[in-house]
């Protein structure tokens, strides 16, 4: 019997990426961003996080969306979702793709009606919308996921009690959760923690 290497079948070309479902399990404005938003995506099996902080129209494209409200006015996401639909045009996927200096890519996969497939370069807000509206697939490569998901229950303040291995996204999202519990003395030292973050401590 001959055995095949199948890694060597990747030699000289690049080889495939693992991708990772997630869903949205957040989204809140944005505590150290005034006018932004915080955009809070989870890996649906191993539930890690990936918080993103996305424009104030990004946001509202989103939220419009998910609950199926129906604007006066159609917005720019939805005018491009009603031409691709128009045109025969459905969407496969949305992928964040890759992640560099805190700054997320991504792409959109999408379908014309003769079967011909064929990749954009988007904003991940944009992609998201687009998604919602589609109803298709979000994902993220097993890198990004890698690189930037953490799970919730992970994070260790230091003996000084700083929270130096918290992002500044996933320190807003603690404060809300925070909040939410109406524990303003460890909101305090959160909020602390964000403006020395900020540079206003």
């Amino acid at each position: 019997m001959t055995w095949v290497n199948f890694a060597s079948l990747f030699n000289g070309m690049d080889r495939p990426k693992m991708m990772i479902d997630l869903s949205i399990i957040a989204l809140s404005e944005s505590i150290s961003k005034p006018g932004n938003y915080a955009l809070i995506l989870e890996d649906v099996v191993g539930k890690r996080r990936i918080p993103l902080i996305i424009g104030a129209s990004e946001a509202q494209a989103i939220a419009v969306a998910m609950e199926k409200m129906q604007p006066l006015r159609p917005f720019t996401h939805d005018l491009f979702y009603q031409t691709l639909k128009q045109t025969g045009v459905s969407m496969k996927e949305a992928i964040i793709t890759r992640v560099q200096d805190e700054i997320f890519y991504a792409n959109i996969s999408l379908l014309t009606s003769s079967g011909e497939s064929f990749t954009l370069d988007a904003r991940p807000s944009d992609a998201i919308a687009l998604a919602v509206r589609f109803n298709c697939p979000l994902r993220a490569t097993a890198e990004v996921v890698d690189v930037s998901g953490y799970f919730v229950d992970d994070k260790t303040r230091d003996k000084k009690g700083s929270y130096a291995e918290y992002t500044l996204a996933e320190l807003e999202e603690l404060l809300a959760k925070i909040i939410k519990k109406e524990d303003y003395e460890s909101a305090a030292r959160v909020r602390d923690a964000i403006d020395r973050r900020m540079g206003l401590k």
